[in-house]
């Protein structure tokens, strides 16, 4: 088994945080796209970056990502949600000490803060970034969860998990844990990141 957990991200873009007729992740936003930005940072980490996506989003991975650490869904299998893309990141990666679940569309989030919940995976079956009390992302999952993870469908299905076992916050100064892309949103607004967290 490795010593560190894989970082999971979700980008397969048919559950129910991402609009139906407008995509988030291919959005714009400094010199790079939302999706781009997110996975820089989970890079930045140092540990593997497993990323559930669809065709048509892998243009905007390569080159960052070796095309081992893309796990391409077919359309019917993005569409069963968030809980299927979750399942087929743990079952790509079984060897992992763990798994950080991260949506693509969370561009502001520190690799810092990322590290933070990785630290609480080999104590705790599940974990949580929280900024100033208030749960956000990543979650974290250890690896005794594998076969509960890699069963996982629908978009709730990882939410029942987390209410099945005694979940940890893990608290840190990073408002980037509540701060997910809407379509609607204009990332070019100087206070973006920081309208999003509070409105949330």
């Amino acid at each position: 088994m490795n010593t560190s957990p894989t970082i999971v991200v979700l980008a397969a873009g048919q559950g129910a945080r991402f609009h139906p007729a407008r995509h988030p992740l291919d959005q714009a936003l400094h010199g790079s796209t939302v999706l781009g930005t997110t996975v820089a940072h989970a890079l930045q980490t140092g540990l593997r970056v497993l990323v559930v996506t669809t065709e048509r989003l892998v243009p905007l991975l390569r080159p960052a990502l070796p095309l081992r650490d893309l796990l391409v869904l077919d359309d019917a299998s993005a569409q069963r949600g968030a809980g299927q893309s979750i399942a087929a990141g743990v079952r790509d990666s079984p060897d992992s000490a763990g798994w950080l679940v991260l949506p693509g569309d969370l561009p502001m989030l520190r690799p810092a803060t990322i590290l933070a919940v990785a630290g609480s995976v080999a104590t705790h079956a599940v974990s949580y970034a929280q900024h100033g009390g208030r749960r956000g992302h990543p979650v974290g999952f250890a690896a005794e969860l594998y076969s509960e993870l890699a069963s996982l469908q629908g978009d709730d299905g990882a939410r029942r998990l987390m209410a099945r076992y005694p979940a940890v916050g893990v608290e840190v100064d990073d408002a980037g844990v509540l701060v997910a892309v809407d379509p609607d949103d204009d990332l070019d607004a100087p206070r973006w990141p920081l309208r999003r967290a509070l409105a949330g």
